[in-house]
């Protein structure tokens, strides 16, 4: 043994830890800050020029074909790159579903609604996460499961044309991102995510999914009323 190996203590090892975690923490709410706004840019811009929606099979394609390239490169500068490029991507396919809800007699209600709504869930459930510092890592299993099957509904949905059955994917996405945004949260604060870019990329999604889930149940019962 070498006797002139520095021994870090407990406490300077747990500082140093929650340095680590709270610069993760820093990192990813900074970056996800601005990737979100650089996703309603380009939303807004999809938008202005009346672009066309991507469809379905082009959307997985380039969602997970960036979302690869992200991981991938998830511990160099590239990384940040695949990061502006995936929720870009993801800014341009929601133009075409706002304006597709805007174009409506109450449209901007239902937008503005899905938006506050959105605003409300993740500043409520991290900031629960936060300060109760409550680990929720025993949710992990359950939420891949069931994103998986209502990922898988949702595909059914939209080729079957079941309108019933897409309702019911959103009310999932609904809880499921939620939890998500819970269980991302708390992997940060106890030192399970570590990658800020990662980190930021699985919030994102979850507030992207937790958008036009809401936008969807809103704008039925609003087409109801």
């Amino acid at each position: 043994m070498n006797m002139n190996t520095p021994v870090m203590n407990p406490a300077s090892a747990t500082r140093a830890d929650a340095l680590a975690t709270n610069k993760v923490l820093r990192n990813t709410y900074g970056l996800l800050s601005m990737t979100l706004l650089f996703s309603a840019v380009i939303a807004g811009v999809s938008m202005t020029m009346n672009l066309p929606h991507p469809g379905l099979l082009l959307t997985l394609a380039g969602y997970f074909g960036l979302l690869f390239a992200t991981s991938r490169f998830r511990n160099s500068g590239v990384g940040l790159v695949f990061v502006f490029a995936l929720t870009g991507f993801m800014g341009y396919t929601l133009g075409p579903i706002l304006s597709t809800y805007l174009s409506v007699t109450n449209g901007s209600q239902i937008v503005m609604t899905a938006m506050g709504g959105t605003g409300a869930i993740f500043l409520g459930l991290s900031g629960y996460a936060l300060t109760t510092r409550k680990n929720f890592s025993f949710m992990g299993g359950f939420l891949m499961a069931g994103i998986l099957v209502a990922f898988m509904a949702g595909i059914a949905a939209a080729i079957l044309g079941m309108p019933g059955l897409s309702l019911a994917v959103s009310a999932m996405f609904v809880l499921l991102m939620s939890g998500l945004i819970l269980f991302e949260t708390s992997n940060i604060i106890h030192g399970g995510e570590t990658n800020y870019i990662m980190a930021t990329v699985s919030l994102y999604v979850s507030i992207f999914n937790l958008f036009t889930s809401l936008l969807h149940l809103l704008g039925f019962t609003g087409a109801d009323e």
